[in-house]
């Protein structure tokens, strides 16, 4: 499962059986759970227009609640609503707690959804505080950690914005972990950018979010042409021409990351309160492959999104923890690869 701080919605792959072929070691038999359960169609969550849960629900051909759902990357998930219990050691299982059992999915192998809507796994089973720590290749294995880290003590804190529910508007998500961004510098120059572009203006365009389910920032675009306004003034020469990555980032480079990345110098995220997130210039360029590398910040159009999302490459080597009793945000430099999941 992909931890998802930017969705409500838990799923996982399940299989319907079929002879003589394996059971596939990413699916979920519910046949060999005695805790799981489908959901009617008449059960109060697959009717429409739940508060806070806009989830598209219908009744299948076997009565039972059926959700389709497309994520702002254009995947896909759908499946049934149904309850089971998420045990993590002997002294830690949850109540049956709704997820979906997805029969189709264009996306992930599962999503383990962690925003703060009422249905996410974080509400449902309780937890007042969470936290991980993501690593700079895929290929390790990071950390996740349930209840509050016992590294806290070293952490920087955010607290999280509020907002009235006459502001909670098509263009806003009042279930996102929503941050008080007020700049960006590069290479130690502050970008004149506007503090407002990283709030949420009367349509709630703007807002800035945590989401550790997008893999790359994306920046409104009043803020996304500064970012590379700097860009084409430091390295401007260097570009790819004509060059996008999967249509999501075009401040990309065929040469000598490290060389480039000198002169590019640190990427900085600065919140209120003096906090910030450092993107050292020895890594703040993505491998996408094919020899080239990109700066991880794309254009928020680009996904259809009106919004700023830090993705998850700017949250590598971090211990991000949401602190959901307090309502709040806190950073912790780590080599995540080294983590002990704990």
């Amino acid at each position: 499962m992909v931890l998802d701080t930017g969705s409500q919605l838990s799923w996982i792959q399940c299989h319907k059986k079929v002879p003589k072929k394996p059971t596939p070691t990413t699916s979920f038999d519910p046949s060999l759970s005695s805790s799981f359960s489908v959901l009617p169609c008449n059960h109060p969550v697959c009717k429409p227009r739940i508060p806070d849960f806009t989830l598209p629900t219908t009744c299948d051909q076997n009565r039972l609640c059926h959700y389709s759902f497309f994520y702002a990357d254009g995947t896909a998930a759908e499946g049934n609503l149904v309850r089971e219990k998420f045990t993590f050691s002997s002294s830690q299982t949850t109540p049956p707690l709704i997820l979906g059992c997805a029969q189709d999915s264009s996306s992930a192998e599962g999503i383990l959804g962690m925003n703060r809507g009422r249905l996410s796994f974080a509400s449902q089973a309780k937890i007042s505080a969470f936290s991980y720590c993501v690593p700079l290749h895929q290929n390790d294995a990071g950390a996740f950690y349930l209840g509050p880290n016992p590294n806290s003590h070293t952490f920087q804190y955010i607290y999280l914005l509020t907002f009235t529910q006459s502001q909670r508007t098509p263009n806003f998500d009042p279930l996102a972990y929503t941050v008080g961004l007020v700049g960006i510098s590069i290479g130690g120059k502050k970008l004149n950018i506007s503090a407002s572009v990283f709030r949420p203006d009367a349509s709630g365009a703007g807002q800035t979010i945590i989401d550790s389910g997008t893999q790359f920032t994306f920046l409104v675009d009043e803020a996304y042409s500064k970012v590379r306004e700097e860009i084409v003034r430091l390295v401007g020469p260097k570009l790819k021409k004509g060059y996008d990555y999967r249509e999501a980032l075009d401040m990309c480079f065929d040469g000598n990351p490290m060389e480039i990345g000198r002169l590019i110098g640190n990427v900085v995220l600065e919140f209120e309160s003096g906090v910030q997130i450092v993107v050292d210039k020895e890594r703040n360029l993505a491998d996408v492959g094919g020899g080239v590398h990109c700066l991880g910040i794309g254009r928020s159009e680009m996904l259809g999104v009106p919004s700023n999302i830090i993705g998850n490459f700017h949250q590598q080597n971090l211990w991000v923890e949401f602190d959901l009793a307090i309502r709040r945000v806190g950073f912790g430099r780590a080599d995540c690869s080294k983590s002990v999941v704990m």
